[in-house]
C-alpha cells in the first residue's frame, strides 16, 4: 500500500533503492556475495555510479540494508508459524518453529547466506542487525522459556545469567518474549536451538548433504527431538 502521506520524490526514491536492492540481490543470487558490484547494479538499471550512490553510501550499506530485510523477512515467518501453532504443546510449537526457519531459507538461500556468513571480507554488521536478529529468535524464547535446563546445559545457563545481568537490553528482549520463564533457562535453549538450526540448514542450502541417505527435514526434526527432550518441553 502507497503511504499517501509521503512526497512523489519520496516516493521515487523508495521506488528506486527497492529497484537497487533487486538487481543486488539477482547479482547475489547468480554469484554469491563477492559477486555484488555497484557499478554492474547501476549499469543494469541505467544509472550513472554516483547517481547510485546518492541511494546507498557505499557497497556495505547496501548489504546491511539487504541483510536488515533477510532478517525482517526470516522474522515474519516464524512470527506466521508461532501463530499457527499457538495452541499447540510446546514441543510441537519448537518443531514448527524449525520448520518455519528452514522453508525460508531453502526458498531464498542467497539471502539466508548473508545472515549466516560473512558477505564480504572485513564487512561489519553494524548494530542495526541486532535488533533485527533477535526479533527472529523471538519466537524461540517463549517456547523454549517453558523448558528447563539440566545437567551439561546448567554451565550454559550460568553463562547466560551473567549475559543478562551484564546488559539490560538482553534481559529485557527475553522478558518482552517470555515474562513468565526463568530468563537464562530461555535464553540457554535458544541459543542451542538456533546453533542447531544455522548447523543443519547452512549445510543443506551449501549442499553439502550430498552423497548422505537422510532428508535434512527428518535431520532438523531429530535435533529439536533432542533438544525438547533435553529441556524438558511437554508435548
Amino acid at each position: 500500500m502507497t503511504d499517501k502521506s509521503s512526497t512523489p520524490r519520496q516516493r521515487y526514491r523508495d521506488q528506486v533503492r527497492g529497484e537497487i536492492k533487486a538487481a543486488a540481490l539477482e547479482q547475489i543470487r547468480a554469484g554469491g556475495a563477492p559477486a555484488l558490484s555497484l557499478n554492474a547494479v547501476a549499469k543494469g538499471l541505467g544509472l550513472t555510479g554516483p547517481a547510485l550512490y546518492k541511494y546507498f553510501r557505499n557497497r556495505d550499506d547496501l548489504l546491511t540494508e539487504l541483510i536488515c530485510d533477510g532478517y525482517d523477512a526470516a522474522a515474519v515467518a516464524m512470527r506466521a508459524a508461532a501463530d499457527r501453532v499457538a495452541d499447540a504443546p510446546p514441543r510441537e510449537q519448537l518443531l514448527a518453529l524449525g520448520a518455519a526457519l528452514r522453508a525460508w531459507a531453502i526458498g531464498v538461500p542467497h539471502v539466508y547466506q548473508l545472515l549466516a556468513g560473512t558477505p564480504s571480507p572485513g564487512y561489519q554488521a553494524p548494530p542495526e542487525t541486532t535488533d533485527r536478529a533477535r526479533a527472529v529468535l523471538g519466537p524461540l524464547l517463549g517456547v523454549l522459556g517453558q523448558g528447563d535446563c539440566r545437567g551439561a546445559a546448567l554451565e550454559l545457563r550460568a553463562e547466560m545469567r551473567f549475559w543478562l545481568n551484564d546488559s539490560p537490553p538482553v534481559e529485557e528482549w527475553v522478558k518482552a518474549w517470555a515474562p513468565d520463564a526463568d530468563a537464562a533457562t530461555a535464553l540457554a535453549g535458544t541459543v542451542t536451538a538456533w546453533a542447531r538450526l544455522h548447523g543443519i540448514v547452512s549445510l543443506e542450502v551449501q549442499g553439502l548433504y550430498g552423497g548422505m541417505g537422510h532428508r535434512p527435514a527428518t535431520l532438523l526434526k531429530s535435533e529439536m527431538e533432542t533438544l525438547a527432550d533435553a529441556m524438558g518441553l511437554p508435548g
